[in-house]
């Protein structure tokens, strides 16, 4: 799966499965930039993948439609054009349940999650459909296809992610343009360390239990890797995934079986 001179765009690219995914799509020939808010999870991004100007930091604010759409701007500035959109950004950063939400969490989980895939993905559009070509991959969850109790706004914001897709697959497809979801499970990232606290009190247990709930609904018995993820967005942003379009592409070690 070569990629060589195609560029893409990876927001959210500085941490966990966005970097993994920028290192694989770069290790297969793209140039890429990468958005984060942090200068410092940037620097220490750009440490780790070590791959000069091939890679671009562009910080950014995706849940703010100008600093969406600059970033989109980044990539043909910087390398000419675009062909891959990664919209990674997202996450749950606070837990509760339907009875207990509040409109601020509601409508930053939204924002964080969906918001910013339509801002990125629309700005992009305008590069990509006049070059009939492009690929358009969405990092969902496996909790937009088979929730949790305590993520009532992630899980909405991720289903309706998946909705967003297969729409935008319908429109685009006529213009040799692929929209699609990569479903990750529970993975192994800093997120697990730093939220998963906050999770597993909202379920009613504790960290090494929430990590049992993960493991223990998979056919793997273990969590994914952010590799595996890249793996699969590889595909998606290939010549060889090009039959594929409107798919959500589950990367959860069996837990939506």
């Amino acid at each position: 799966m070569d990629l060589d001179g195609k560029t893409a765009l990876v927001t959210g690219g500085t941490r966990g499965i966005g970097l993994a995914i920028a290192h694989t799509l770069h290790r297969h020939g793209a140039r890429v930039v990468i958005t984060g808010r942090s200068e410092e999870h940037g620097a220490a991004a750009l440490a780790r993948l070590d791959a000069g100007d091939d890679i671009t930091l562009c910080l950014a604010d995706a849940t703010h439609r100008p600093d969406a759409e600059r970033a989109v701007d980044t990539v043909v500035d910087r390398y000419g054009h675009l062909d891959v959109v990664v919209n990674n950004v997202g996450g749950a950063t606070d837990f509760a349940t339907v009875a207990d939400i509040t409109d601020e969490t509601w409508h930053h989980t939204l924002a964080l999650n969906l918001d910013t895939a339509l801002y990125t993905t629309r700005h992009a559009l305008s590069r990509l459909l006049p070059q009939r070509s492009g690929r358009v991959i969405n990092i969902s969850s496996m909790e937009g296809r088979d929730p949790d109790p305590g993520l009532c706004a992630y899980a909405a914001a991720k289903h309706a992610l998946i909705g967003l897709t297969r729409v935008l697959a319908k429109e685009v497809g006529p213009y040799g343009i692929t929209a699609n979801c990569v479903c990750p499970g529970a993975v192994e990232t800093d997120w697990v360390t730093e939220q998963g606290p906050k999770a597993a009190r909202v379920l009613g247990t504790d960290y090494p239990g929430l990590i049992g709930h993960f493991t223990g609904r998979t056919t793997t018995g273990r969590l994914t890797r952010p590799e595996e993820v890249a793996a699969a967005v590889l595909l998606l942003a290939s010549h060889e995934g090009s039959g594929i379009t409107g798919s959500c592409i589950a990367v959860d070690g069996g837990t939506t079986v």
